[in-house]
């Protein structure tokens, strides 16, 4: 519907970011090249009238980092297996010459988008050098005090993608590069802390889109956030060998913990808030992010929602939210994953591989909010991939640690029969195979390769 469509109108066809409408001339037989964009349907319409224009061919070229999908996930449920995929793939497209939010739509390294799609980037291809690339272009597009992307949890964001890098990979001449700007930046937001211990971050005060009105919301996400990232620094400051340094974020991160946001009701800050340790994992999965279904969930905080629903236990009710959720977007037709998703519009929606007949919606053109009103919404955006990354850590059981030297392997098989698949380290492979037994205890295969320590 997006292709059938012109730009403007009540639907927001635009041509922002990357130009999907323009008028060429076409040589006689002759050839020509145009266009960098993302899509999946074209429609070319002939300008001129009454004229009769004979077209040998038309072919699209296909950029994109020619990479092995190491890491793999395998199940007893094809869903799964599908949105673990999907996911893979909406990140493999972004990996251009930095590491974008969007195919199509922005096209930028946005930073808070990364955290997501580097955890993806870990569990399918391994060490790729568009993860430190893009890390280094927002730390030299701004230069402090300025927060990356004018947003102050984006920088947060960017120090807590550095300690999880590290612990993934150990390259501490990397993580020395980026000490000065570190410690300078940690220092910053420690200036944002009142006498109640509470943030006071300015600049772009943002989560996501869906919890951008509610000031409560942003609070309490952002004072999560400020705890996870002074604990992150600190451990960072451990391994570049700073112990006053790792005392003193350490002290800033309990001095935040002191102060616990109240009203929210948010599903994203909640999550956070479980997280940072400011509030009980499992009475925030049973009063916020089980209420109603996965309704009022956003696909980027979608994964932290996994994430806190797994520190709860809720194994079995993380996976039904991937199945109903991101499987959502499957059902429509995607083929990757989307900027954002409300599963109340797609009651009368029809996929997005078809034209939509009266009487039923456009899930791309009726739709969306904020930045992303009608066909304006990116439809393959990295922050939506977190699924991928979060079946390999708590289903397949792999978490990495002490920089991808030692393997921590804890599977939760939830309502699975059996799970395996593989996961991409700086000495190997490793390959796991899970299955439940009749009693309910789960067995497992594990190979590692060498110089990895199983814990």
């Amino acid at each position: 519907m997006e292709a059938m469509s012109d730009i403007g109108g009540e639907q927001n066809a635009t041509n922002e970011h990357s130009l999907r409408d323009f008028i060429i001339e076409v040589p006689w037989l002759g050839s020509i090249e145009v266009g960098e964009t993302g899509f999946r349907f074209v429609r070319i319409d002939l300008v001129d009238p009454e004229i009769n224009m004979p077209l040998y061919a038309v072919q699209a070229a296909f950029i994109y980092r020619d990479l092995d999908y190491l890491g793999s996930f395998e199940s007893n449920d094809e869903r799964l297996n599908d949105i673990w995929l999907t996911g893979a793939y909406t990140v493999h497209l972004n990996m251009q010459d930095y590491l974008w939010d969007g195919i199509k739509r922005d096209r930028l390294v946005w930073v808070g988008d990364l955290h997501p799609e580097i955890m993806t980037v870990a569990s399918v291809f391994g060490n790729n050098e568009v993860v430190p690339r893009s890390l280094d272009l927002a730390r030299d597009q701004h230069p402090l005090p300025q927060w990356m992307n004018t947003i102050s949890s984006y920088s947060m964001w960017w120090l807590i993608i550095h300690k999880q890098w590290f612990d993934n990979y150990g390259d501490l001449s990397y993580l020395q590069a980026q000490e000065t700007y570190m410690i300078n930046l940690l220092d910053q937001l420690a200036t944002f802390i009142d006498e109640d211990n509470a943030e006071k971050l300015n600049g772009g005060r943002f989560l996501d889109w869906p919890t951008s009105p509610d000031p409560k919301a942003t609070h309490a996400g952002l004072q999560a956030m400020m705890v996870l990232t002074f604990r992150a620094g600190s451990e960072m400051m451990e391994t570049l060998g700073h112990p006053e340094l790792q005392e003193k974020y350490a002290a800033v991160a309990r001095r935040l913990r002191q102060h616990t946001p109240t009203g929210n009701t948010s599903k994203q800050a909640a999550a956070m808030m479980a997280l940072a340790g400011l509030a009980d994992p499992a009475q925030i999965n049973r009063d916020i992010l089980k209420k109603d279904g996965v309704q009022n969930m956003s696909t980027f905080y979608g994964y932290y929602l996994l994430e806190a629903m797994a520190l709860a236990g809720d194994y079995a009710g993380a996976l039904e939210v991937v199945r109903r959720y991101w499987g959502g977007m499957l059902d429509l037709g995607a083929t990757t994953f989307w900027e954002d998703f409300d599963i109340n519009d797609s009651r009368n929606a029809t996929p997005i591989t078809e034209l939509v007949p009266t009487g039923k919606d456009d899930i791309h053109g009726d739709f969306g909010e904020f930045c992303y009103v009608g066909y304006r919404h990116s439809f393959c955006h990295g922050w939506a991939s977190g699924p991928t990354a979060w079946l390999s850590q708590h289903v397949l059981g792999i978490t990495l640690q002490e920089g991808g030297n030692v393997v921590k392997i804890e599977p939760h098989l939830g309502d699975l029969e059996w799970a395996r698949g593989t996961y991409p380290t700086k000495h190997g492979l490793i390959r796991v195979m899970h299955f439940k037994k009749a009693d309910g205890t789960v067995k497992s295969l594990v190979e590692v390769p060498e110089g990895i320590t199983i814990r």
